[in-house]
């Protein structure tokens, strides 16, 4: 009975006109990023962090949902008509997406996509509700100790999934731990690498750094990088695809599915991991692999599916225990605190209307993206003829308006120009930036409650192993890390990646 009152609280905060608006308006932004190659969700979301300060949370937060889920949708557009994906997770559609174009096909391609979509971003909310109230009660009964060994395994996790290396993977999170720490600490009373800077004494924004590093720093190097738009010249016609490829693509739609609900869920697991495990299986299970990459309808249905599924999933361990999936969900928890809400299992309890309200509105907004997707195709392709170099400096004013305006600090302003100078410096050397800002936001986390449990053990670590919970996750943290020093094993995750 619980669930169908929390549905019921959730529809009704989310059909709201005001709330109904702002879904809107997430999914049209969403979709405009996905199709436009070079800007995708992380950065807009970094973005429009401070213009979501001023709005209710429950407003804000199902805005900057649409905008993650929807990026998924457009991202299929330009993949299929130009073959260039808007986003990383359309990757894999462009292999067989633009072959279909090509032969003509462009319509089935793009309904399958979006058909696909929409069924896997319905069944992946169903997943949401069928999980978060069982979950959420377990991480009631989590003390300090128990949410510690969680903290450690959702970092462990997020190293050893992040594409490319361990190393600097590891470096990277402690890099975000370590810039966590900066400030007063509360309990001693004593300076933390403030370097007798006044404006550090409260710590570094979460904001400005996640502008910096996700925002400008991506959209910097997407300056240098030369992209060839070939837009396919037939009419797109022919919108509804035949029984033949439903009949074909329903199967490749229920494994991507269930594939995506699955992966999303994995910390660190990004947004390429479900599309790119989804295609290798259709692949794999078909009675004529050769047809992939020549236009199967396959390689489009099950990896859409896949990476709607795995968006709208990785919301799970954000709403039921306050740990991000990956570097979009450590937004969110951004986007939460900067409304004063406290991440964790009680935000269930304690913000029921934010939390079903957002599960609600993803009915809503897959549902809106379905009808304003297909028949406004031809205005999402025409944005592909805006030149980048003109995007560029409006994004950089509105960037410095938001960030100053969080707390009226020009230092702000400063942090996150240099922190757009470290991004692209990282993007340069190889480095995936994203642990660093999940070791930033889950470092105060883990310092508080690894201090809680030495309080609640008077100094005594071996907590950590007598609770079995804790145990547990400990233990699977020491299972990856001698899993992970398997020269075969190691081999097989580098070349996984590398497929």
């Amino acid at each position: 009975m619980d669930l169908f009152t929390n549905l019921a609280l959730g529809f009704s905060t989310a059909l709201t006109p005001e709330n109904l608006m702002f879904c809107l308006i997430g999914v049209l932004i969403g979709t405009a990023i996905g199709v436009l190659p070079g800007i995708g969700p992380i950065p807009t979301v970094a973005l429009l962090l401070p213009f979501t300060f001023g709005l209710d949370p429950s407003s804000s937060m199902i805005m900057l949902a649409g905008i993650f889920y929807g990026a998924q949708y457009g991202g299929s557009t330009t993949a299929i008509l130009v073959n260039v994906p808007g986003e990383t997770s359309s990757v894999v559609t462009c292999i067989d997406g633009h072959e279909m174009a090509k032969q003509g096909r462009a319509g089935p391609a793009l309904a399958i996509a979006a058909i696909s979509s929409f069924f896997a971003g319905s069944v992946a909310t169903v997943v949401i509700v069928a999980l978060s109230i069982p979950l959420s009660i377990l991480a009631l009964k989590f003390t300090a100790v128990e949410y510690f060994s969680l903290l450690v395994l959702g970092l462990f996790a997020a190293v050893i999934l992040a594409h490319g290396s361990v190393a600097k993977s590891l470096a990277m999170v402690v890099l975000g731990l370590l810039i966590g720490l900066v400030g007063i600490d509360v309990n001693s009373g004593a300076a933390r690498m403030t370097f007798g800077i006044p404006e550090l004494s409260d710590g570094l924004d979460f904001v400005p750094v996640a502008m910096g590093l996700f925002g400008l720093g991506e959209i910097i190097a997407n300056l240098e990088r030369k992209q060839e738009r070939v837009l396919i010249k037939q009419s797109i016609r022919d919108l509804m695809p035949s029984k033949a490829d439903l009949k074909a693509a329903f199967p490749a739609m229920l494994r991507g599915t269930a594939i995506g609900s699955m992966l999303g869920v994995l910390p660190g697991g990004g947004a390429a991991l479900p599309p790119f495990t989804s295609y290798a299986v259709e692949k794999k299970l078909a009675k004529d692999p050769s047809r992939f990459g020549k236009g199967a309808i396959e390689g489009v249905a099950g990896p859409e599916a896949a990476n709607n599924a795995g968006a709208q999933t990785s919301f799970i361990p954000l709403l039921t225990l306050g740990i991000p999936a990956n570097a979009l969900m450590a937004l969110m928890i951004g986007a939460l605190m900067m409304q004063g809400i406290q991440p964790g299992p009680q935000v269930m309890t304690e913000q029921p209307e934010l939390v079903w309200g957002l599960i609600a509105s993803m009915w809503t907004g897959n549902l809106m993206l379905l009808i304003i997707n297909l028949p406004l195709v031809g205005i999402w392709v025409s944005m592909l003829k805006i030149p980048y170099r003109l995007l560029f400096p409006a994004i950089v004013l509105f960037c410095c308006i938001g960030t100053y305006g969080i707390s009226n600090s020009l230092f702000n302003v400063w942090v996150m120009l240099a922190c757009a100078g470290i991004g692209y410096f990282f993007i340069k050397i190889g480095v995936e930036p994203a642990p660093l800002l999940l070791g930033l936001v889950l470092g105060p986390q883990l310092e508080e409650n690894f201090r809680r449990a030495m309080m609640l053990s008077d100094g005594d670590a071996t907590v950590f192993l007598t609770h079995p919970i804790s145990a547990v996750l400990l233990g699977i943290v020491a299972l990856m890390l001698v899993a992970l020093m398997s020269p075969a094993l190691f081999r097989k995750r580098r070349e996984a990646l590398a497929e």
